[in-house]
């Protein structure tokens, strides 16, 4: 991937150096983020991310999505300076420059449809940080914090990407921040409000069916920024296309409950299977188009 020389987003906030994690404020431990709404990629434990399970109303994603109004804009909380990333740690500016590259794109995406976009925020943490959603643990893999627009990553889990999950590469890795950017689309576009206020409405079965469509979404909006950084700035090289294809296939659900020595449990999905991240991805890629990402109303994902 061609990343170096690229701009760097401003929006990085380096929390390594923090004892104990430090941030926003919210409820407390792994139980809040399940009642804070977190939403990530679905990485390592498959089992531990129950609260990556939400509800919503399948009519509210096709009216957002067939070019209906543009949202009502999140209200964006106060933020305070942050520490940045030193200049020599080469994965940080990596990270930044993938970051900085997606806001380019969606807030061209955003501008053509009458909306504004507004940029999330990274947060780099180790082990453990405090987030409006609760307690974020490395273990969780990346995720997206709704509640305070940031993205949070402990760097240690592109080594278990690579070594553990055999998903090595620098355009794996871009992928994964594009997937969590995906999950801040979908806030900005209310997905992620109107899926919350369908908890506790449905079955499990039913949340789960409908959490495989949201991260599946994600999946397509990171396709759809590969494919206008591709076409604005010719950011891809030989391989990086099958480097994100192959993370998808790891971290899809089948091969995680497969990789975990248990039996694959179709009802127990919230992720999506290998083969299902792996086709959303590239339609976004193919396509480059928001409305092709309509996971909610596909008949078949």
């Amino acid at each position: 991937m061609k990343w170096e020389g690229n701009r760097e987003s401003d929006n990085v906030e380096d929390r390594r150096d923090d004892a104990g994690g430090g941030g926003g404020g919210g409820g407390g431990g792994l139980g809040g983020l399940l009642g804070g709404r977190s939403i990530g990629i679905g990485t390592i434990v498959v089992a531990l991310v129950g609260g990556w399970i939400f509800g919503i109303n399948p009519l509210t994603i096709l009216s957002l999505l067939s070019g209906g109004s543009p949202p009502a804009q999140v209200q964006q909380q106060q933020q305070s300076p942050a520490q940045r990333p030193p200049a020599d740690d080469r994965m940080a500016r990596f990270v930044s420059t993938v970051l900085a590259d997606t806001e380019d794109v969606w807030k061209d995406v955003f501008s053509k449809s009458g909306a504004t976009y507004q940029e999330p925020r990274l947060v780099l943490f180790r082990g453990a940080t405090q987030t409006a959603c609760g307690q974020g643990q490395a273990a969780m893999g990346p995720f997206y914090c709704p509640g305070d627009q940031k993205v949070y990553i402990d760097l240690g889990f592109y080594e278990t990407l690579k070594n553990r999950l055999g998903a090595p590469g620098d355009f794996a890795q871009a992928y994964v921040i594009a997937h969590e950017v995906g999950h801040h689309v979908q806030n900005l576009m209310g997905i992620s409000g109107k899926m919350d206020q369908m908890r506790g409405r449905v079955s499990k079965v039913e949340y789960n069916a409908l959490s495989v469509r949201l991260e599946l979404q994600a999946d397509c909006f990171a396709g759809v920024w590969a494919q206008k950084a591709q076409t604005s700035r010719q950011i891809l090289e030989q391989g990086d296309v099958e480097e994100a294809m192959n993370a998808a296939a790891k971290i899809g659900d089948d091969a995680l409950q497969r990789g975990g020595g248990g039996a694959v449990v179709p009802e127990s999905f919230t992720h999506g299977t290998s083969a299902q991240r792996q086709r959303w991805f590239n339609t976004g890629l193919k396509t480059g188009s928001v409305k092709a990402c309509d996971t909610f109303s596909a008949r078949n994902i």
